[in-house]
């Protein structure tokens, strides 16, 4: 059965939206599970395309990413298809 990414809320222990990310975890490339939470931006580290699925959209590929830039967005799926990236951390 897939994964499926919850979406956090305060009553979690998460920061507001408002507020810089307070966690972080390396993300696994997946076709068929999503992370475990619904997170605010991925970090690039490796230089590469990135395929995700947004928190209420459907999957769009982000193309040539350098190395260090941070994506900024709601998603809870990177799929390990179309993506060439590397070192990926999930911020939430």
């Amino acid at each position: 059965m897939p994964v499926v990414a919850k979406d956090v809320s305060p009553r979690d222990r998460v920061s507001p939206l408002t507020e810089p990310p307070s966690n972080f975890a390396a993300v696994t490339k997946s076709d068929t599970d999503e992370l475990t939470y619904v997170v605010r931006a991925l970090y690039v580290g490796g230089a590469g395309d990135v395929s995700v699925v947004g928190k209420d959209s459907g999957t769009v590929t982000f193309k040539a990413v350098p190395a260090g830039t941070t994506l900024v967005g709601r998603f809870k799926q990177v799929r390990s298809t179309l993506t060439t990236a590397t070192d990926i951390v999930a911020m939430w």
